[in-house]
């Protein structure tokens, strides 16, 4: 991991993966969503309306594995000093809640046909609702840090380890609480999915990760580069006053 806490290093590699990630990532979404509207058998109880799944399942599990990478960077930022952990925190914020976002969209037009009503104070969507908040003022606590100077740094990398407490209360909501929304169907070793779907979802799972860490980079290298031009500026500034 240190071997690219050198920014120049990390960028280089960015740069090499970057295009492959959005390009190869947005083509078989493409692909996938594109068989799933035209080609994927209908649910037998569900109809059409099981086709959700394609998009709203990835964009859960990414969501939360948003936060989780938002966890161990701002874990290895307050223990290991990691140059680059806040940057990686920071970049992962916003395409997080944006998915979280989808998620709930996708999920509140899946649960009006299956349970009759767009939403429900269940454990599960109360607390995927919750990891939108928090990243929302993950994102406000960063961009306050950011403008106040590196001695703020540390508030946002404490919120976002504070914040991961959310997601196993995501994970075993269904299992701890009564709840509209359907127990896990996949679980280590063992699937309830059809094979359509499963291959389905697998495929749009690695579709929307190869996105989510293209966007990733993206927003790394351009929180380097105002970094670095905000640097420049104010190296120019200080032998502008010394003259």
């Amino acid at each position: 991991m240190h071997g690219y806490a050198n920014p120049a290093r990390f960028l280089r590699l960015a740069k090499l993966l970057t295009a492959p990630l959005l390009i190869g990532g947005g083509l078989l979404a493409v692909a996938v969503l594109a068989w799933a509207l035209a080609a994927a058998p209908a649910e037998r109880l569900q109809g059409d309306s099981v086709k959700i799944l394609f998009v709203h399942v990835p964009t859960a599990w990414l969501a939360m594995g948003g936060w989780s990478a938002i966890a161990i960077a701002s874990l290895s930022e307050l223990v290991w000093r990691h140059p680059l952990a806040g940057v990686a925190a920071r970049a992962v914020a916003l395409p997080g809640a944006v998915f979280a976002a989808l998620c709930l969209a996708t999920g509140s037009l899946w649960g009006r046909p299956a349970w009759g009503t767009w939403w429900v104070w269940d454990g599960r969507l109360t607390s995927m609702l919750v990891l939108l908040f928090l990243y929302l003022a993950y994102i406000a606590l960063a961009d306050a840090a950011t403008r106040d100077g590196q001695g703020q740094s540390r508030i946002p990398a404490i919120f976002g380890l504070v914040g991961a407490v959310n997601i196993p209360i995501i994970h075993y909501s269904v299992l701890w609480w009564n709840s509209l929304h359907q127990p896990p169907s996949i679980t280590a070793g063992k699937s309830e999915m059809a094979a359509p779907f499963l291959i389905g979802l697998m495929a749009s799972t690695l579709a929307f990760s190869l996105l989510f860490g293209g966007v990733v980079l993206a927003r790394m290298r351009a929180i380097l580069a105002d970094t670095q031009a905000e640097a420049r500026l104010r190296r120019r500034a200080m032998n502008a006053a010394d003259v």
